[in-house]
């Protein structure tokens, strides 16, 4: 648990920093984009560890099942990458409706993969401001807020394991 602590702190700092940011910051960008490297790989070794069965599970009724939390991280992911990159997000399946886990990890991987273009971004560009979900932002800001949201749902993640008697990629060996 307390390794999710130091990502979670950088996100804190970070994320007002970012809106002060010049244009040639290319050292915040790698920092976040190696936080968003952690988050995706726990949550995609989360994924493949789950079982389909458990994929429906939901610690309560209100929720999100596990598989559809997972669908909403690569739902969210071409929303945030295609913001920060000024693009429109393209046109893909609603990953939350996938019925089976090799589609919805599937759907997360590529999720994943369109975001790579957006964390290699011309870090002359960072610095750019638009507008996203209607509040003022920079490109950077925007990366910000995706690795933040991404470690904010493995959070998630690692609860709906553990009530399932399972321990989560980060607190494997290894996991940092």
């Amino acid at each position: 648990m307390k390794k999710l602590w130091i990502p979670l702190a950088a996100l804190l700092v970070s994320t007002p920093v970012t809106a002060q940011m010049n244009h040639g910051d290319a050292a915040s960008l790698a920092g976040i984009r190696a936080l968003n490297e952690t988050a995706r790989g726990y949550i995609t070794a989360a994924a493949e560890q789950v079982t389909e069965a458990n994929f429906a599970f939901k610690p309560t009724p209100e929720v999100r099942s596990f598989g559809q939390l997972l669908g909403h991280v690569a739902n969210s992911g071409y929303a945030f990458c295609a913001g920060a990159t000024g693009e429109k997000a393209p046109t893909v399946p609603n990953a939350e409706k996938l019925a089976t886990k090799a589609e919805i990890v599937s759907a997360l991987k590529a999720s994943f993969a369109y975001c790579d273009k957006a964390y290699a971004m011309d870090a002359m560009r960072l610095g750019e401001k638009l507008d996203f979900f209607g509040q003022p932002h920079t490109r950077l800001s925007v990366l910000a807020f995706n690795m933040g949201h991404n470690f904010e749902h493995y959070g998630n993640i690692v609860t709906y394991m553990r009530l399932k008697g399972m321990v989560p990629p980060s607190s494997m060996p290894g996991g940092n």
